[in-house]
């Protein structure tokens, strides 16, 4: 019987991808804009947790947001509408993550070159995007307390590669079983450098304390 050749196409996908994300990383740093890949799953508040980041931000960089999704441009128009920033949509058309290809695609579209700090909020899942590097500067990832404190344990990957967790909704603890303390042994467990800071996207409560983190790390970043 004929031997047949098997090849592990996933893996070279992933190869070259890391690659392009690298090449991207460099890009970026030699014009001095930080990308922020924002991750989490639908309904986590990405969107109201950006805009209320960009009000609190947008005195200090300048600032462009990317919006991604399967269709639709409601969240594009939502972040342009409520902080003034230039705002694009981009559409994946049923993929469920961005590549970095995708991301340069936006970038060049966005003109990142004449911003400090663009945040790429990705699509709302969290498997596919925590498999695709982005090239950005930082992934940061938002976990709601509506949908509990085991998430870190079912998906690992995107607490284990990202540098910021913001466990958001705050605001509605009273009305859930969620343990922080047992959410952030988790979240240490898979990630001990990751930095975990508790808000409220709805209120504000603790988003200084976000955009302290970020106006710190933007800065060490740009004095490299």
């Amino acid at each position: 019987m004929e031997d047949i050749k098997t090849i592990i196409v996933n893996r070279s996908a992933y190869a070259n991808n890391d690659l392009e994300a690298d090449l991207l990383r460099d890009y970026l740093f030699d014009h001095r804009t930080f990308l922020i890949n924002v991750m989490s799953s639908p309904g986590a508040g990405k969107t109201t947790t950006l805009i209320k980041l960009i009000n609190a931000l947008k005195d200090t960089f300048k600032i462009g947001v990317m919006e991604a999704d399967i269709d639709s441009n409601v969240d594009a128009i939502n972040v342009a509408k409520e902080t003034g920033v230039k705002s694009i949509q981009l559409h994946t058309s049923g993929m469920c993550h961005l590549d970095a290809g995708m991301t340069k695609t936006g970038l060049d579209e966005i003109g990142a070159n004449d911003l400090d700090l663009v945040f790429l909020e990705n699509v709302g899942n969290l498997v596919c995007p925590a498999e695709f590097d982005t090239g950005a500067t930082m992934d940061m990832v938002i976990l709601s307390i509506p949908e509990g404190d085991d998430k870190p344990l079912k998906y690992p990957l995107i607490f284990q590669k990202c540098d910021l967790v913001l466990i958001n909704k705050i605001d509605t603890k009273q009305y859930f079983d969620f343990d922080f303390d047992k959410c952030n042994e988790m979240i240490h467990y898979r990630n001990p450098n990751a930095t975990v800071i508790n808000i409220s996207a709805l209120t504000g409560e603790n988003i200084n304390l976000v955009k302290d983190y970020l106006v710190k790390r933007i800065r060490e970043w740009g004095d490299k």
